[in-house]
C-alpha cells in the first residue's frame, strides 16, 4: 500500500481531505498527523477512525527529532502538507508562533522528505497547501493567477509567503518533486468557529453580537471545502512537477452582504422573523493591514485538470448553516474546549 502522511488531518480543510482519501483510495494507506492544538478535532474523524488504511499520529512538526523519525520508520510515498496556524487575528496578537508552525515546520517536513526520499526522488510528491492571502490585496477589479507577485501583509500571510519560496527552493536545489496550490476562503461544517461563517452561525444562534470589521466592505472569494479537497486530489495526482495551481470558488462577497445573508438564511432555520439578528451587527474597529479585496483566476487548473468549483454558493451555504444548527453539541464542544478529551478517551490506552 501506497502511504501518505497529511499533515494537520485532524482541522477543517484537513478531515476533509482524509475522509476523502481513506474512503477514496483503500489501497493508499493514510497517516494523519496532527498536534490537536484548540483547531484539531478528531471528532471530526469518528466515522473513520477504525479504518484498516488509516493511523492518527499526534505530534508537532516543529519538532524536528519527532519528524525525522516518524519519516524514517514509515519512508512515505507521499506528503500532503497542510498544519499551519491559519487564523489572521491570532497571528497579529501572536506572531511567533505562526513562524515556528508555518515556516520551521514546513523545514522540518522538507528536510525530512529530502533526506528520506533521495534515492527515489522522482516518484515521491510533497505537496504544500497555501492561502491566496499571500498575493496581497487587489483593487476593484483583477483576480490573483500563479505568478501574481507576492505581497503580504500580515504575520500570517508572511509566513505562508515564507514557506512557498522555500517549498520551491527545495525544488530548484534539490530536485525534491512538489506542488503548490492557493486557495481562496473555505466554509463548510467543521470549521473551528473563530472563522467568520461557524462564528456568526454561533452568536445568531445565541443572540450574540456580530462584530464586523470596518465598513464589512472587504470582499472575499468563497469556496465549499469539499470542493477544495477534490481539487487538491487532482493535484496530488495529476498536477505537474514545480508547478503552482491557484483553487477559487469564483464567488466574490463583501462581508456585509455574506453577512445578510448569513442572517436570513440562519433566522428562517431557526423559525425567526425575516431579519430578527439584524440587529446584532456591531461595527468594530477594522482589522490592522486588512486587504481590501481577494479573487481568484482558477482557469489554469480548469483547464490543465479539468478542475471547477461544483457546489454552488446558496446550495452549499444554506447546507453549511444547517449542519451548524444540526450540529449544536458539536459548537458547544468547540467552543468551551471539552473536544480535546477525546483524544484521551480515544488514545492513551493504545
Amino acid at each position: 500500500m501506497k502511504k501518505i502522511l497529511i499533515t494537520g488531518g485532524a482541522g477543517f480543510i484537513g478531515s476533509h481531505l482524509v475522509h476523502l482519501m481513506v474512503r477514496k483510495y483503500p489501497n493508499y494507506h493514510i497517516y494523519n498527523l496532527d498536534k490537536l492544538t484548540y483547531a484539531g478535532n478528531l471528532e471530526n474523524l469518528k466515522d473513520i477512525e477504525k479504518e484498516s488504511n488509516y493511523t492518527f499520529i499526534k505530534g508537532d512538526i516543529v519538532d524536528e527529532n519527532f519528524i525525522n523519525e516518524l519519516f524514517a520508520e514509515h519512508n512515505f510515498d507521499g506528503l500532503i502538507h497542510l498544519a499551519a496556524e491559519s487564523h489572521v487575528d491570532r497571528s497579529i496578537h501572536s506572531p511567533l508562533e505562526f513562524i515556528y508552525t508555518n515556516i520551521v515546520g514546513t523545514v522540518n517536513l522538507l528536510n525530512a522528505a529530502r533526506n528520506t526520499w533521495k534515492e527515489d526522488m522522482g516518484n515521491k510528491r510533497f505537496y504544500h497547501v497555501s492561502t491566496d492571502e499571500v498575493y496581497g490585496s487587489l483593487g476593484e477589479t483583477g483576480a490573483f493567477v500563479e505568478t501574481t507577485p507576492y505581497d503580504p501583509h500580515s504575520p500570517y500571510s508572511a509566513s505562508k509567503a515564507s514557506s512557498d519560496h522555500l517549498v520551491r527552493a527545495y525544488h530548484d536545489t534539490y530536485g525534491l518533486n512538489i506542488v503548490i496550490s492557493n486557495c481562496s476562503n473555505n466554509y463548510g461544517p467543521y470549521q473551528f468557529p473563530e472563522k467568520l461563517i461557524p462564528l456568526f452561525i454561533n452568536n445568531i444562534l445565541h443572540n450574540r453580537p456580530l462584530p464586523v470589521y470596518g465598513k464589512g466592505i472587504n470582499v472575499r472569494d468563497w469556496l465549499y471545502v469539499e470542493d477544495h479537497v477534490k481539487a487538491i486530489d487532482l493535484i496530488y495526482h495529476q498536477g505537474r512537477k514545480g508547478e503552482t495551481y491557484n483553487i477559487g470558488g469564483n464567488n466574490e462577497w463583501k462581508n456585509i452582504d455574506l453577512i445578510h445573508q448569513l442572517i436570513a438564511i440562519t433566522d428562517e432555520l431557526l423559525q425567526r422573523p425575516k431579519g430578527t439578528s439584524t440587529q446584532l451587527i456591531t461595527f468594530v474597529s477594522d482589522r490592522k493591514g486588512h486587504d481590501l479585496r481577494y479573487a481568484i483566476d482558477a482557469s489554469k487548473i480548469k483547464n490543465e485538470l479539468g478542475w471547477q468549483p461544483s457546489v454552488q454558493f446558496d446550495e452549499g451555504f444554506r447546507t453549511t448553516v444547517k449542519w451548524y444548527l444540526d450540529n449544536e453539541d458539536w459548537l458547544k464542544n468547540v467552543t468551551s474546549g471539552n473536544y480535546q478529551k477525546y483524544y484521551e478517551e480515544m488514545y492513551s490506552n493504545r
